[in-house]
């Protein structure tokens, strides 16, 4: 850099950091009973630089001020998405959209507008955000996580008066419009109750009374009671990791295993490349007091996952049910009553209005138990009937917890795991996610610490009614007897809010060489150290392991055993694409290959011939992958291996494939058929063929499915038409590979796969996506003296 250039920015910087370090004037609280009101901007400011990719390193005076940048700059490169999801947990997706249409599924599993309106008008009807909002530390929100999201909020707003919009996707539109620190909040909910009613938001907004169900659906009625088998089934599939669209990668090292003692941390969460749940990256400083950089889940004003100069830490989708149903007995003759030790208590009705685009607004009633929302289904695969003489309702304990962005503000100001784990302790508010970390020091931690409901083994096989007996030893999900109140679920002395676990009850590993989870349930954290113990409802112990867990394992066991780390052997890690189903199975399906494909010796040598990677050059990766998806889907798991699972070995088990088995012949020719019929030669590289378009340009990007065990999961859109693999729906986000060297600023490089912007106009609409499809990796600028010397240092100073 230019010496006169280098000065400019150093002057630049030093104005700009003496506008944060002077006297601001204050600013109201944001109000606790939470009326719609637009928070004041007055005298709030920040300090943006902006260095390579687009990532801004925040500086502020105090949390209102730092949440008034975050706001800020996250709506200058997000907008669009940040509106739509506003417009979701307010209530007013059909108004703007139609009732029909869908929601991107990021804030809830609502399949129609209409669905998502009518629940989160609910909530919003009901005051029950602003509830939580009242309720005080630790139980509720913290003061200075009020006043991030007040300033966030101001930060939003100002930046909507004063920017013209030009993503395509809101431009002109009025449903972009400004927001309350009480809506923020709202977001933080909906991300809160995503794996408890936010699963069910059909379920609750459906649930009608069979005297006013309308005729027909009376006469096609399901039987009072599901099958318990079929609902077991319905159930594991519904929590099964494998058809999640959010999953995770996450190992940690201690100093045992590194090259100087210190730890390590390689964090891979697996989330949707589009809409609402997209992580952005920043870093967020307070002079003094709080130093961080990683990543936002959008609409949020902390770093969820991330580090700062001593620790850091990553989350991985916990296997933990945070919800449980409770069975009804109605009263006789009142099926909006129903019985608790033979008493009726009468369900309470919320009656929802919502405003319809080009209609007569719609209204709908929903009904609440002492237990929580009377429910009619889990998705369309587990129905709920709701009949003359039983109902269903839904307990989800993460509907009185907005502390989860509590947890992500004390890791920030965490100092080693110990405060890691202090912090899991007190704020207690983390919903759906399991957390693990490393330090300077060289100490490692696993905790599954998650809000779920109090169900011991113990109360499930007291209280389970029949459907329970079957769906809790499948799931985990409890259907416990509502009739009865010597079956409430209780408190832990140790826990922050009544119902759930306190932290004694959670696992939790200490300082083992290496610690890791692939969304498979604690048990194999360290596969020499196994947990056990723990309650069912947070996940099995000694049953079979995903092909992801099982690779993760064997890689981060044999990097422990071999020693010597170092923030490099991370980042050969996230790009080895190594594919353990193909290593497990491809020589066999060579071998069975000849028989079953008699007359095409071409598809036996490539499958032969594939290096059992997914890496964009692999030749043969593509019809494995094809194969494999094919044969999975339509042979069932326990006719897929000869040699079967065993809790003794239960990394290298279940191996070598049934070839034998009825469909594997077929599921070969398919996937043969199926590339020809497309014009994809066998052995084209995976590359030419796995992809996605920005702005008219083709980026390969490696990686592959879950079903083959990947790492670097890729959950790529199909068209085999547009030429193969023309999207990733989610997989890879955003990665963080962490160290520290013994001096003042971590060692950090990290990816953001999707890029920070989703507006094809911003520069970094794509940066960061080539960079991913050429494995290439963004050496994070944390200290000062890195973030000015930035060749692209560009200095916002941003005002109320």
């Amino acid at each position: 850099m230019h010496l006169r250039t280098r000065l400019r920015h150093l002057a630049l910087a030093g104005a700009a950091l003496a506008v944060v370090t002077a006297t601001l004037p204050g600013a109201a609280v944001a109000d606790s009973g939470g009326r719609d009101h637009h928070p004041s901007d007055r005298g709030l400011s920040a300090v943006i630089r902006y260095t390579e990719y687009g990532i801004p390193h925040i500086v502020a005076k105090d949390y209102a001020n730092l949440g008034f940048g975050t706001g800020w700059a996250q709506a200058a490169d997000q907008v669009c998405t940040l509106a739509d999801g506003f417009l979701t947990v307010n209530g007013e997706r059909s108004g703007a959209f139609g009732p029909d249409a869908a929601p991107d599924g990021s804030l809830s599993s609502a399949t129609t507008n209409l669905s998502s309106d009518l629940y989160f008008r609910g909530v919003r009807d009901a005051g029950t955000v602003e509830e939580l909002l009242r309720t005080p530390a630790p139980a509720g929100p913290s003061r200075d996580l009020k006043e991030l999201m007040r300033g966030w909020a101001a930060g939003y707003n100002a930046w909507l008066r004063k920017n013209r919009i030009t993503d395509p996707a809101c431009a002109g539109a009025d449903w972009v419009r400004p927001v309350t620190a009480l809506d923020v909040a709202r977001r933080g909910f909906a991300v809160s109750v995503l794996g408890g009613q936010g699963r069910a938001v059909d379920g609750i907004t459906a649930a009608r009374p069979p005297a006013t169900a309308p005729a027909a659906a009376r006469a096609g009625a399901a039987p009072e009671i599901p099958d318990p088998e079929q609902a077991a089934e319905a159930a594991r599939a519904l929590f099964a990791p494998e058809n999640a669209t959010m999953g995770s990668n996450a190992v940690a090292f201690s100093g045992a295993a590194t090259a100087n003692g210190r730890g390590l941390l390689l964090g891979n969460p697996h989330y949707p490349w589009q809409g609402g749940r997209r992580f952005w990256q920043s870093q967020q400083t307070i002079p003094g007091e709080l130093n961080v950089s990683g990543a936002s889940l959008l609409g949020t004003a902390v770093v969820n996952i991330g580090f700062n100069d001593k620790v850091a830490w990553s989350h991985t989708v916990a296997t933990g049910v945070p919800l449980n149903l409770h069975q009804l007995t109605l009263a006789p003759g009142d099926p909006t009553s129903y019985l608790v030790d033979g008493r009726p208590e009468r369900m309470t009705p919320r009656r929802v209005t919502v405003a319809v685009k080009g209609g007569a607004p719609v209204a709908r009633t929903q009904w609440w138990t002492r237990y929580g929302p009377v429910v009619g289904g889990l998705g369309a695969q587990l129905p709920l009937p709701w009949t003359t003489t039983t109902a269903y309702a839904l307990n989800d304990p993460n509907a009185a917890n907005l502390r989860g962005s509590d947890t992500a503000l004390g890791f920030a100001r965490s100092r080693s795991t110990q405060d890691i784990a202090d912090t899991l302790k007190r704020t207690q508010g983390l919903p759906w996610v399991n957390t693990i970390a490393a330090d300077s020091a060289g100490h490692s931690l696993f905790s599954q610490a998650q809000v779920l409901p109090r169900i011991t083994d113990e109360l499930a096989a007291r209280c389970s009614t029949p459907l329970g007996r079957a769906t809790y030893p499948a799931s985990g999900v409890a259907v416990l007897d509502g009739s009865r109140s010597d079956c409430a679920l209780g408190s832990d002395p140790d826990a922050v809010q009544p119902g759930v676990f306190g932290p004694a009850k959670m696992p939790l590993l200490r300082d083992a060489p290496y610690v890791e989870n692939s969304n498979d349930s604690a048990w194999l954290a360290n596969a020499e150290r196994p947990l056990t113990g723990y309650e069912r409802i947070f996940g099995t112990v000694a049953t079979p392991r995903s092909l992801r867990t099982r690779g993760g394992v064997e890689d981060v066991s044999a990097m422990a055993a071999r020693g010597g780390l170092t923030v490099t052997d991370l980042q050969r890690q996230q790009f080895a694409n190594r594919a353990p189903a193909g290593d497990l199975a491809a020589a066999d399906v060579a071998r069975a290959c000849p028989a079953a494909l008699p007359d095409d010796t071409e598809a036996c040598r490539v499958i032969e011939a594939w290096d059992r990677t997914v890496n964009t050059d692999s030749r043969g990766a593509l019809l494995f992958d094809r194969f494999w998806r094919k044969f999975t889907a339509t042979v069932p798991s326990a006719q897929q291996w000869l040699v079967p699972f065993s809790p003794a070995d239960p990394v290298r088990t279940p191996h070598t494939v049934n070839t034998a088995a009825p469909g594997f012949a077929k599921a070969l020719a398919d996937a043969v058929a199926e590339l020809r019929a497309a014009g994809i030669p066998l052995d084209a590289p995976l590359g030419a063929h796995q992809f996605v378009v920005r702005n008219g340009e083709r980026i390969p990007v490696s990686g592959g499915t879950e079903s083959l065990g990947i790492w670097n999961k890729t959950e790529p859109v199909w068209n085999a038409a547009g030429g193969g693999y023309v999207e990733v729906a989610h997989g890879t986000s955003h990665v963080q590979a962490v160290g520290w060297d013994g001096g003042r600023c971590p060692v950090a490089r990290t990816l953001l796969s999707y890029s920070q912007s989703s507006n094809p106009a911003s520069p970094h609409y794509s940066d960061q996506t080539r960079l991913y499809g050429a494995e290439r990796w963004v050496t994070s600028r944390f200290c000062e003296k890195d973030i000015l010397r930035s060749p692209a240092l560009r200095v916002v100073v941003v005002r109320g």
